[in-house]
């Protein structure tokens, strides 16, 4: 017998491959989208005549529409399929994507960000519980590993692809280019993904939700891990909308492209989470965290000096910060939860949205009242809240 016979048929090994690589396509697909206009923020506020923080708005209309839909999402894709539920959702978010793009309307500009992100939910809502439903155990975690790399090379890509062409036409021309990609993304996606093979359909259980969740409140350390995200991925995006006017703005007077560059920092996420990993070995989960959340804050004081070197070297520092905080609460989640660890995870990046939407939009507030030094302020105040988030928390692993 060989081999390959005694891990998995080649039927087997290709229909392996070809989900790991549409669930991947997926993950790409969705970041890139859900951020489109964040590059391209300083160009919009100029077009329509908006202060930094109402155009943040358009940013935060799709994490916030992400962060409500999760949940019921999950349940939806429980119920009637994973599969179609990705495919439908993908198709439906390019095309609010574009039609985000040809608004003349700021208004209506803002439902078509809140539909993209109603649409993208789709994915981290279904596509996680895919993989678990097709693949062994064994070939799980490294299909997972290639959706969230996949997640962060969207997430550049898009927006990325939208500072360059805002860069030589205009930033509507940016986000249809963007949505362009994505149908790009969604054609092929379509393509690859093999029909479910053991999805099995479940009904809605209110009762046993509303007893799962219950259960996952009265846990002492969970809760706290569930503010955490909030706060964290608050000050992430709240860093991330501002700066574009901070460098685009007379002191640093960079471009469109020059400010989209600024994503291509994204990467130090992969290494991050690899170092992680090592470190929460010798260091435990809770003393890393709260160290990274202390790198974070660093990085934030160094952009306050006034040379675009110390600004990169700064975000390159809380950016990293970031990435290891959010991949080892959301192992610590998985771990503490057990078997809620579905619900336990939708929480989780349910409050990671809705921080993204809320205090990154709130941000604008001290970008107001006081430009750049005010919104450091701010957001060192969420990143010393996050540490004591972690400190109550109590936990080691």
């Amino acid at each position: 017998m060989s081999a390959r016979t005694l891990t998995e048929s080649s039927g087997e090994q290709a229909h392996r491959r070809r989900v790991t690589a549409a669930i991947g396509l997926a993950g790409f697909t969705s970041f890139s989208l859900m951020y489109g206009t964040q590059p391209v923020l300083p160009q919009m506020a100029e077009h329509f005549a908006l202060s930094p923080a109402q155009a943040s708005l358009s940013v935060s209309a799709g994490t916030f529409a992400m962060a409500l839909a999760l949940i019921p999402m999950s349940l939806i894709s429980d119920r009637f399929g994973r599969a179609p539920l990705m495919r439908t959702g993908l198709l439906v978010a390019v095309v609010f994507s574009v039609l985000s793009g040809l608004m003349s309307d700021y208004d209506w500009l803002l439902w078509c960000r809140l539909g993209v992100g109603f649409a993208v939910a789709t994915v981290p809502a279904a596509g996680l519980a895919h993989l678990g439903d097709e693949l062994a155990p064994v070939r799980r975690a490294k299909a997972i590993g290639v959706y969230i790399a996949a997640n962060a090379v969207g997430g550049m890509a898009g927006r990325i692809v939208a500072a360059l062409v805002t860069q030589w036409l205009h930033w509507r021309a940016g986000i249809l280019a963007q949505g362009l990609m994505g149908m790009l993304a969604v054609w092929l996606f379509w393509r690859l993904l093999p029909p479910a093979r053991h999805f099995v359909p479940r009904r809605p259980a209110p009762a046993r939700l509303l007893r799962n969740l219950r259960c996952l409140l009265a846990d002492p350390v969970l809760p706290w891990l569930f503010v955490l995200p909030f706060l964290t991925m608050g000050a992430f995006v709240g860093v991330y909308n501002y700066v574009g006017f901070l460098l685009s703005g007379p002191a640093f007077g960079w471009g469109p492209a020059a400010v989209g560059s600024l994503f291509l920092i994204y990467a130090v996420g992969s290494a991050s989470s690899t170092w992680a990993g090592r470190q929460v070995l010798t260091h435990g989960g809770q003393t890393l965290m709260m160290r990274m959340c202390a790198v974070m804050i660093g990085g934030l004081l160094i952009t306050l000096w006034p040379h675009a070197v110390w600004v990169i070297a700064g975000l390159a520092m809380f950016t990293f910060g970031f990435f290891v905080i959010h991949a080892r609460a959301s192992a610590a989640i998985a771990e503490r939860a057990g078997i809620r660890r579905g619900l336990a995870s939708a929480l989780y990046l349910s409050s990671y949205y809705l921080g993204g939407s809320v205090v990154g939009s709130s941000v604008g507030w001290p970008w107001g009242h006081g430009g750049w030094p005010s919104v450091v302020v701010a957001l060192t105040a969420c990143m010393a809240a996050a540490w004591g988030t972690l400190k109550l928390a109590g936990f080691r692993r």
